[in-house]
């Protein structure tokens, strides 16, 4: 089975949450203003898409 954009984004959401704990969305905001300073606009929608299902998991019901 092949494995969506939104499953490696959930994916990369909750190892990011389990290897910062609390400070994973700061983590998340950091890295798409390093994308931003470098211009990557590719970068920036995939770790917007991960900052996303971050929030799914942190709010529950907040992301319908």
């Amino acid at each position: 089975m092949k494995m969506t954009d939104d499953d490696i984004a959930l994916g990369a959401a909750m190892m990011l949450l389990r290897r910062h704990g609390h400070l994973a969305p700061r983590r998340v905001a950091e890295r798409i203003g390093e994308l931003a300073l470098a211009g990557d606009r590719e970068g920036i929608r995939i770790w917007k898409r991960i900052a996303s299902r971050m929030d799914e998991i942190i709010q529950p019901g907040a992301a319908q």
